[in-house]
């Protein structure tokens, strides 16, 4: 365990994707330990209709990473597009990103671990804003406990969702039934190292409004 406060493991907690260990396999009570956590999470209703479908099986994991990177290639295009009308610092920071995100989808394949947080319920096509925010608020605040408590084991993932797009297919491959819904793909390793820094954020003033919108 790191010996970290709690505004430190906040502050931290650091999307990591180059630094993660590719080499070095997760134990699979590490894995149990950080859902275990995590599922203290609150949930709409109380209804812990999560469900975690944990990957290590290097033949599942290769079919997945190939899903993720068929939804990467355009996006990834997009993103340069993105990035070129960028300038200074932030066409830095982005291209940062950019970079560490194709190392990702490069090596998705060869990560320990990869974690399919799921919840039960499935909605129709063209289900309005209300119902889609009510069912991933019942799965993201679990989902963000699991990166803290990877982060405090010295462990990272990073919150990804481009396999959405070819969900039937990973539910195909996985067995997930067609009335869940895959909400991201996590995935875990031990870092390289265990020092993460604060990251470059606008000043909460520029980015909060009282009593209304701008105000």
């Amino acid at each position: 365990m790191l010996e970290l406060t709690t505004d430190e493991l906040l502050t931290t907690t650091r999307a990591v994707r180059k630094r993660l260990d590719l080499d070095r396999p997760v134990p699979r009570e590490m894995i149990e330990e950080c859902l275990d956590l995590a599922i203290q999470a609150p949930t709409g209703s109380n209804a812990q209709g999560w469900r975690w479908v944990v990957l290590t099986d290097p033949e599942r994991k290769a079919r997945v990473a190939e899903a993720y990177r068929r939804s990467w290639e355009p996006y990834a295009a997009q993103g340069r597009d993105n990035l070129a009308k960028l300038e200074g610092e932030r066409a830095v920071q982005m291209e940062r990103v950019v970079s560490s995100s194709q190392y990702l989808a490069d090596n998705l394949h060869r990560v320990p671990v990869l974690v399919i947080p799921c919840v039960l319920g499935r909605l129709p096509a063209g289900a309005p804003e209300w119902m889609w925010t009510g069912l991933l608020a019942s799965i993201y605040p679990a989902v963000w406990s699991f990166h803290l408590a990877l982060r405090s084991r010295g462990l990272g993932s990073t919150l990804t969702t481009l396999h959405v797009a070819y969900a039937d297919e990973v539910a195909e491959v996985l067995g997930i039934p067609d009335t869940v819904t895959q909400a991201a793909l996590l995935p875990v390793a031990y870092t390289k190292g265990t020092r993460f820094r604060r990251a470059a954020r606008r000043p909460v003033s520029e980015i909060t409004y009282w009593e209304g919108w701008k105000g």
